[in-house]
């Protein structure tokens, strides 16, 4: 069987639309399985063991758009699964030339009138189940080819990175201060009181994360925490992966680099507000989370339109009793 995975983006989605990629392999051994991706997310998906052929999407011109049709027809796909649920995926599964075409049950998409370019879609989902980790919404709509699982599995390369060389071999706790949208971001003043507090506490430095455009929120944490913190370089996916796996705790937003430690395995502290962390949280026991999804007016909105950002309801004492309660959970013997 030949299949095509459409997930375009972003980083986050892409982390976990990858357990259904296994999930996929693991049942269908034999079968071609190639993905359709954002070109800029390409690095990721390179990482990704099991995939047969990566389907870039280069650009948003039209000429874009005819060059990856061609490319996508050359599979000759039996079926095309859509994770995204967006109009652009839907035509661009429809366009691929699969036999099938399958996506979320109308009440899980992210826009509705993606559903007519389905042939098949997971119509047992519930009409009110929105509290259902995204993982476990990607690994349902493997019933559609006959795939049934429940296990979460993230097969990712080992990567060399100069940038994990670069932070030493002493522990260290990952913060993560960006995030596409604003309201996502904890303010820089109460992580860097944080990393404060982890060092006097814990003698557990702290390294800044950053990302393209985020290199001065940053040095605004590593400035204001009195040399209790230190900045990464100048990071890959590879890199952000290799600093995740070395971590002792990572504390961050809902954002990609978050969903990429949880991929393998940091423990974490994550701070949510306009999404909720039954759909998009951690993955392990004993992580931790500190949300105000509960009284945020702003679920899946990019700028807060109360003018005072729940997140801000959030002190520092309470993320670091959570970080603190992760890392007694992490030092304990697994049974």
């Amino acid at each position: 069987m030949n299949i095509l995975i459409v997930r375009l983006g972003a980083l986050g989605d892409l982390v976990h639309a990858v357990p259904a990629a296994a999930a996929l392999r693991a049942a269908m051994p034999d079968a071609r399985i190639d993905w359709l991706v954002d070109a800029r997310h390409r690095p990721f998906l390179d990482l990704v063991i099991g995939l047969d052929r990566i389907v870039t999407l280069d650009g948003r011109s039209v000429q874009a758009w005819v060059d990856v049709v061609r490319r996508m027809r050359q599979g000759a796909y039996d079926v095309a699964l859509d994770f995204q649920g967006l109009m652009k995926s839907a035509v661009l599964a429809r366009a691929s030339g699969a036999r099938r075409v399958a996506g979320f049950s109308i009440w899980h998409l992210r826009e509705k009138g993606a559903r007519p370019f389905y042939s098949d879609t997971d119509d047992g989902a519930a009409e009110g189940s929105s509290s259902t980790h995204v993982i476990d919404k990607n690994l349902r709509l493997l019933r559609v080819v006959g795939v049934r699982s429940d296990e979460v599995v993230f097969p990712l390369a080992e990567v060399d990175s100069e940038a994990r060389s670069h932070v030493g071999e002493e522990p260290f706790a990952l913060i993560n201060p960006g995030a596409a949208w604003p309201n996502k971001r904890w303010p820089p003043a109460r992580l860097a009181a944080l990393a404060e507090a982890l060092r006097t506490r814990h003698d557990l430095r702290s390294v800044v994360l950053w990302g393209p455009g985020e290199e001065a929120l940053a040095e605004d944490v590593v400035r204001r925490a009195d040399g209790a913190a230190v900045m990464t370089p100048r990071t890959t996916i590879a890199d952000v992966i290799a600093l995740a796996r070395g971590a002792a705790v990572m504390v961050s937003g809902d954002t990609g680099p978050t969903h990429l430690a949880a991929a393998v395995g940091t423990p974490l502290v994550g701070i949510y507000g306009p999404t909720r962390p039954e759909r998009n949280g951690p993955l392990l026991p004993g992580d931790e989370t500190v949300s105000r999804a509960a009284i945020c007016e702003c679920h899946h909105l990019r700028e807060c339109r109360r003018g005072r950002m729940c997140l801000l309801d959030i002190e520092v004492g309470e993320v670091l009793a959570a970080a603190e309660r992760r890392l007694v959970a992490a030092e304990r013997p697994r049974v």
